[in-house]
């Protein structure tokens, strides 16, 4: 079993930076793409940024040039620099990746959401 455990939410004025961070622990073979996602109230989860094992990376268009994804793959664990944050930014942020189990088995999972609220 593996777990996806996210640190580093909260509330923070506008302007302001947070960073995330998401640690998976259990029986992992190997972690390919990770990403984050979050949902605000009244809307469906959106896709925030992704990292794939190879350090390729891809952000929504609402977040580009104020948010950063990494990795480090040594800890199995990867996190989400938010900088510039805005009031639209605020949303429960859920991690993500792919987990290989085995060398064959792989499946997606989540960590348990952490709430960012920007406000003033």
């Amino acid at each position: 079993q593996v777990q996806l455990v996210e640190s580093g939410g909260g509330l923070v004025q506008p302007g302001g930076s947070l960073r995330l961070s998401c640690s998976a622990s259990g029986s992992i073979f190997n972690i390919g793409a990770m990403g984050w996602y979050r949902q605000a109230p009244g809307k469906q989860r959106e896709l925030v940024a992704t990292i794939t094992s190879d350090s390729s990376t891809n952000y929504a268009d609402s977040v580009k040039g104020r948010f950063a994804i990494s990795r480090d793959n040594g800890k199995n664990t990867w996190y989400l620099k938010m900088n510039s944050l805005i009031t639209e930014d605020t949303a429960v942020y859920y991690c993500n990746a792919r987990i290989w189990a085995t060398a064959t088995t792989a499946y997606n999972g989540w960590g348990q959401g952490n709430q960012v609220t920007v406000s003033s």
